[in-house]
């Protein structure tokens, strides 16, 4: 597993990293030897804040953390990722690892309007590629990242832009190219 980490407005010594390093390491048997770590720290309200990303087999798995221990978030961040891959292990089973469950030992945006006056002038761009996946598999990934909605190349309809969100009232919806 390949890391990287980033600090914001904190410095932390190499020991923080290496803890990291050592915890994230248990989610290495569940993904191949190309899965990518990014481990967040930040210091927000007195509180040390751990955000986690990682990417392996085709899929992006996030967790964010706040405690006031920096090694609690480090493990609390992990905890939910571990938790993420077995609440949807069934699911996951045949994008991750063969052998990944046998025991052994994006930015979110709001789209609501500021108070006051409009500015339309675009602040960030990001450029994404656009993975074809099922309806389903665009579900389990919005979840996974813990997203309000995701967007994707819906295999079940030729390969066209789709975007699935979560419904206030509950279930999910799905928005798709009417060509």
């Amino acid at each position: 597993m390949k890391f990287q980490y980033s600090e914001k407005k904190i410095k932390l010594p190499g020991n923080v990293h290496a803890y990291a390093e050592k915890k994230v390491m248990k989610l290495a048997r569940y993904f191949e030897e190309d899965a990518q770590a990014l481990v967040v720290f930040s210091v927000e309200k007195n509180r040390n804040k751990v955000e986690l990303t990682v990417h392996g087999a085709g899929t992006w798995f996030r967790a964010s953390e706040s405690t006031s221990d920096m090694f609690a978030s480090i493990d609390a961040a992990v905890g939910t990722i571990e938790g993420q891959i077995r609440k949807n292990k069934t699911r996951l089973a045949r994008r991750l690892r063969q052998d990944a469950f046998v025991r052994s030992v994006q930015e979110e945006t709001s789209f609501a309007p500021d108070a006051g006056e409009e500015d339309l002038t675009i602040a960030k761009v990001k450029s994404f590629y656009f993975k074809p996946m099922t309806r389903e598999e665009a579900v389990l990934q919005m979840n996974l990242l813990g997203h309000n909605f995701f967007a994707f190349r819906d295999e079940d309809n030729g390969g066209s832009f789709a975007v699935v969100y979560r419904r206030n009232e509950g279930g999910y919806g799905l928005i798709d190219d009417a060509e």
